[in-house]
């Protein structure tokens, strides 16, 4: 070794061997178990981690078997702040384009959301209804029953001393039920069983159908087969055939506040009814335009009108689900016809004056009886609503036009669908027949024009008076010349020889209603101006 010197002292420098210890030999000191030490929180660490992990696992199994939710969960944690950065970030950034897509796209995700709650209300409204609609004709077969039962008991107790009320009870219309007290209900139940064992000693020699129709003491007969028109030949006569565009406006008349819904001309006199959204129907002499009498007692728009055969009654359809026969000799309402679910459209009256039709939203169309002031039958059948009703003059046939682009024929005596016409290709708004009857001429929600062959059930012809909607379509008496109500405010006449199709212009709305007179020297139309026009 060298020795090296410094100013501070003398160093040596010495070679040392360095073993490796070994860890037997090391001693460990222990710890006691009671004493705290950071271990047993990272213990607790890891159970709650390993926890933790075990509830993901069980979230994703179950987000795997429902993928749909995992979608409207992770949609609805979508903070809204987010949106609205974005909103705001493409405002300032003048990015109108990309906002309407953002917007777009935004306005799809957040109602395919709700879109499953809409369809389940809705099927629930669906469901709700068809059980209100039984449950209407379960009350209707059960108001039958007592009906027939009391006019029974009555004739039973013509020439007793005993009287028994007779109740009047129904939907239909309105009426004071008596109350029976516990000796008229013992009575009855003992004319019940009397009546019951008188049926089982003489059933076999009585006949069904009349023993049918004693349900129904009061129910009006329908007319056996097709009657002859009378003013057919009245028409032929007196009427020659008219070219469409002769007619000029001769006469405005302001006959209500709001719009002309409809119109009914008297069988036989120059008399008119006009209903409005007013909730008012008035009749009016023409062309003079004098009022004559007015009625009210709707609570809602009226939507139909027509004169009783007799000219002395009127029966009206409304927006607020009723239907009322006015008498003008009572001076008002003298029934009111209830059993429709939704507003009334149109309406119509038998040529014998004992029956009236009705058509609704509800899709569904009624044959009422006035004497016994019952639905008689529900004529089911169409997918929408029914738009327009019609008895064919002096026969059982009906014709109804509905939004479901269809026309059906059916017959009041048994409430069946006779046969059903199919070829527009929107809803069918109105259609009526012809003087003849051989004829149908209809109008859809494209102001397209068909006219059918009854007896063949297929259109003859075709023709485009739109794109506006036709309203209201007529024929004259002499079945020559058809003219139709339209939304662009003029009246359509098509003269059915040559095919000309011209416009009355005159309206300042839009067209709702149009009829001819007996003679087809005028023609009437009304308005959502609230006035009716007299074209001559």
């Amino acid at each position: 070794m060298e020795e090296a010197t410094t100013t501070e002292g003398t160093f040596c420098l010495q070679q040392v061997t360095i073993t490796e210890s070994s860890e037997d030999d090391y001693q460990y000191e222990e710890i006691p178990a009671d004493e705290d030490f950071s271990l047993q929180e990272g213990d607790e660490d890891l159970a709650k981690a390993l926890h933790t992990m075990h509830e993901q696992t069980i979230d994703a199994q179950i987000m795997a078997q429902r993928p749909g939710q995992i979608t409207k969960q992770s949609l609805s944690e979508t903070p809204e702040i987010v949106d609205d950065f974005l909103c705001n970030f493409l405002i300032r950034m003048g990015m109108n384009r990309t906002l309407d897509c953002f917007q777009t796209e935004w306005l799809k995700t957040h109602y395919a959301l709700y879109e499953p709650m809409l369809r389940q209300l809705n099927e629930k409204y669906e469901i709700l209804l068809r059980e209100k609609m039984l449950t209407s004709l379960e009350r209707d077969k059960v108001v039958g029953q007592i009906t027939g039962l009391q006019a029974t008991l009555q004739s039973l107790e013509s020439g007793s001393n005993i009287h028994i009320p007779v109740m009047k009870v129904g939907h239909w219309c309105d009426r004071e039920a008596g109350l029976v007290g516990p000796s008229q209900r013992a009575l009855r139940q003992a004319k019940e069983q009397k009546v019951h064992s008188a049926v089982n000693v003489h059933d076999s020699a009585k006949d069904p159908a009349k023993q049918m129709s004693k349900k129904y003491p009061k129910d009006s007969e329908f007319p056996e087969g097709i009657q002859v028109n009378p003013y057919l030949a009245c028409a032929k006569k007196c009427v020659r055939p008219l070219k469409s565009g002769i007619y000029r406006l001769s006469n405005t008349l302001k006959v209500h506040d709001l719009a002309v819904t409809c119109l009914a001309l008297h069988p036989r006199k120059d008399i008119i009814v006009t209903g409005s959204d007013d909730r008012l129907w008035k009749m009016w002499a023409f062309p003079n335009g004098n009022i004559i009498v007015k009625g009210e007692g709707h609570t809602d728009w009226l939507s139909g009108c027509c004169f009783h055969p007799s000219g002395s009654k009127l029966v009206t359809s409304s927006g607020d689900k009723t239907v009322r026969v006015w008498d003008f000799t009572k001076g008002g309402c003298i029934l009111k016809l209830e059993g429709h679910s939704y507003a009334v459209l149109d309406c119509s009256w038998h040529s014998c004056g004992d029956f009236v039709a009705s058509a609704s939203m509800d899709e569904t169309s009624k044959v009422w009886d006035l004497n016994s002031e019952r639905c008689r039958y529900t004529l089911r059948g169409h997918k929408d609503s029914v738009n327009s009703i019609e008895f064919f003059p002096f026969s059982n046939i009906i014709l109804t036009s509905s939004a479901d682009k269809t026309l059906s024929l059916w017959d009041a005596r048994t409430g069946l669908c006779a046969q059903t016409f199919y070829g527009h290709l929107h809803s069918c708004n109105h259609a009526t027949f012809n003087m003849k009857g051989d004829t149908i001429v209809s109008c859809d929600s494209y102001g397209v024009l068909k006219l059918w062959d009854v007896r063949r059930g297929v259109p003859m012809v075709s023709i485009d008076a739109g794109p506006h909607p036709g309203n209201q379509v007529a024929f004259d008496p002499s079945g020559h010349i058809v003219a139709a109500a339209s939304n662009d405010g003029t009246v359509k006449t098509l003269e059915l020889k040559s095919g000309h199709l011209s416009s009355l212009l005159g309206h300042e709305d839009k067209v709702q209603s149009v009829i001819f007179d007996h003679m087809a020297e005028h023609l009437i139309s009304g308005g959502s101006d609230g006035t009716i026009r007299i074209w001559n």
